[in-house]
């Protein structure tokens, strides 16, 4: 499949990254020449310099022989003209990168009148996933396959955890049927995917795979108490702040937004009327004390600062406040969900590189996202007919002893395997891989 890609900034890079796993033939445009030198050296894919929204760059990009064109640099304006321009000249499917939720939201606009095949709002992504983490409150690493088919959740093994000290077997044996599976664990520094004989010990950070409903089991065996999220303290009131605060509100959650921003701050009260809006600096802990922070469920820091939203989430944690999330634009500060103590740390440009790889649908590898703080993959393959995978038992694949089918989807639903379950052509298969065992897996499909 020819893919190119107009941006090389981070949502760009990514996802070269992520679709030169799948062997893409991938170009990427960029005006700057020092955002190309990384891709260019680093990636099997070819760079090209100059603007997207030029017809001749374009046309030395070879626009009329590529399968998909994405348009994801920081203008939207760029975009949506790139991708028009790319349909004019022979792009078969076009995606662009949009900062504006609206033009999403009204459905009124058909922008594929324009040669514009989807739209991508890393806003509404961001938005979504806080939804998403709050609803899964005792959880981190939300991720879902198939709009839900299969969901990974994290959690953090205590010594009221009742799988602590047991085996992956002996922890299967509680709730014989199964609808949850260890995929990935985090100890100390080191990364583990576990077997049947892996030993769960106290502290150790673990990565499941379940079915819908298998939650409420996962917390009886964790020990730990599915805690109701019904206050809410927002940070930021810029487009995803209003958002969350909007998806939130109409959940019936009460919500406070903190915006250091007046004007936006007065513009806010009178949209949001289910809303508290508060005008004033949110890295202020005297206000922050004044608005009750220490009786929030959650705070949520999303303002256009990364360091003011991972300061504040400290702030509140150092509150006792159970569930904290920052959003962050650096991806190295990405890497400290971890070590930091914030509960769950989002980047809505990887989260967009990510919903972008998605709609690849034709290569091997649709899906594919990194594991919070975990030197781990995980991998979404479609069997085809002619694979090694194909009409075969789990238990007789030759897989590497560093990755772990971590579920199954057919007919879009999904399922927790084990050995005995025969994969069969056009079956979705969920792979968690350490990062060295990649190409190991791929020959399997």
């Amino acid at each position: 499949m020819k893919i190119i890609i107009a941006g090389s900034g981070e949502v760009g890079s990514h996802l070269a990254k992520l679709l030169s796993y799948e062997s893409q033939e991938i170009t990427l445009i960029d005006s700057n020449d020092e955002k190309l030198t990384f891709p260019n050296s680093q990636l099997d894919i070819r760079v090209v310099q100059g603007d997207c929204t030029s017809i001749s760059i374009l046309n030395k990009a070879n626009i009329s022989e590529a399968d998909l064109f994405v348009g994801v640099t920081a203008g939207e304006s760029t975009n949506l003209t790139a991708c028009f321009l790319a349909k004019q000249l022979g792009a078969k499917k076009t995606i662009a990168r949009i900062s504006n939720p609206e033009l999403l939201e009204n459905e009124n606009i058909d922008f594929s009148n324009l040669g514009i095949s989807e739209l991508v709002s890393p806003e509404l992504l961001t938005s979504k996933e806080i939804n998403m983490v709050i609803n899964r409150a005792e959880f981190t690493d939300p991720f879902e396959f198939d709009d839900g088919a299969l969901i990974t959740l994290g959690l953090s093994a205590t010594h009221t955890s009742t799988f602590v000290g047991k085996t992956v077997v002996e922890a299967a044996e509680i709730f014989p049927e199964t609808h949850f599976f260890p995929i990935s664990i985090k100890r100390d520094d080191k990364t583990i995917i576990p077997r049947g004989d892996t030993v769960f010990h106290s502290g150790d950070h673990i990565v499941f795979m379940t079915e819908p409903g298998g939650e409420e089991e996962l917390l009886k065996l964790s020990g730990q108490n599915n805690g109701e999220i019904k206050n809410v303290m927002i940070l930021g009131g810029g487009r995803v702040g209003k958002k969350v605060a909007e998806d939130l509100s109409s959940d019936s959650i009460s919500v406070k937004l903190v915006e250091i921003n007046k004007e936006r701050a007065e513009e806010l009260a009178e949209e949001l009327a289910e809303c508290l809006v508060i005008y004033g600096d949110g890295t202020n802990s005297e206000l922050l004390d004044e608005e009750h922070l220490d009786q929030m469920d959650a705070f949520i820091a999303v303002t256009g600062d990364s360091e003011t939203n991972i300061m504040s989430s400290l702030i509140a944690k150092a509150k006792g406040i159970n569930k904290t999330i920052a959003l962050v634009d650096n991806l190295d500060y990405y890497k400290l969900t971890q070590i930091s103590g914030i509960d769950t740390l989002i980047n809505k440009k990887l989260l967009a590189a990510d919903a972008i790889s998605k709609h690849v649908h034709k290569a091997e590898v649709v899906a594919i996202s990194q594991l919070d703080n975990m030197d781990a993959e995980l991998l979404e393959f479609v069997v085809k007919e002619n694979s090694k995978v194909c009409n075969k038992t789990i238990k007789d694949l030759d897989f590497p002893r560093c990755a772990i089918i971590a579920g199954v989807i057919r007919d879009g639903k999904g399922y927790i395997v084990l050995g005995d379950f025969k994969v069969l052509s056009d079956d979705r298969i969920v792979v968690c891989c350490l990062n060295d065992s990649i190409q190991k897996v791929e020959k399997l499909f």
